[in-house]
């Protein structure tokens, strides 16, 4: 049990349960998939797969700040932050991809941005493309100074566009 009295392990813990959570209820409401186009052959390459989306064709990319140093908590909460902010832009903007990117699992992926300057140029290059674009910056109540960039969410959109932009990127 004294795993448990760790700093941060909690925050971790809540953050990946709200994420579980927030997907499992919007996979309850829309189990039935979107609407496939009847027109769509199976041997083309507009397949029902690919317009499904179950190629994996569409994903949300989350950039952290590395020079930030945030705690794992504090990072799972600022990524939360931009996930859902990107979701709500695109639920306005375009429901249709929405549905595609939730058909397809919803897939996510964080990547580690080495500082500030480097997050504002993929913004820039990300907004250039057409994709939907999320930057957190920070109330300042816990760690970091107010105002400080945290992370930028990409996305959901295309996977091959968002590759163009965050491609070179590393895990975080």
């Amino acid at each position: 049990m004294d795993y448990l009295s760790r700093p941060g392990l909690l925050s971790v813990i809540a953050g990946v349960a709200c994420g579980v959570c927030l997907g499992w209820g919007i996979r309850g409401r829309l189990l039935k998939g979107p609407k496939v186009r009847a027109a769509a052959a199976p041997n083309e390459l507009g397949s029902e797969a690919n317009v499904m989306g179950e190629s994996g064709e569409f994903k949300m990319v989350l950039v952290v700040r590395n020079d930030l140093k945030m705690g794992k908590g504090k990072v799972a909460a600022q990524c939360s932050h931009a996930a859902v902010s990107a979701y709500k832009q695109v639920q306005r903007r375009n429901p249709d991809l929405l549905k595609q990117w939730e058909y397809c699992g919803q897939p996510k992926v964080v990547l580690k941005a080495p500082d500030e300057e480097a997050l504002v140029q993929l913004l820039a290059d990300a907004k250039q493309r057409g994709l939907t674009v999320s930057l957190i910056q920070d109330a300042g109540r816990t760690q970091i100074a107010p105002g400080s960039r945290t992370v930028l969410g990409i996305g959901p959109g295309p996977a091959d566009v968002v590759d163009k932009v965050s491609g070179h990127l590393k895990l975080f």
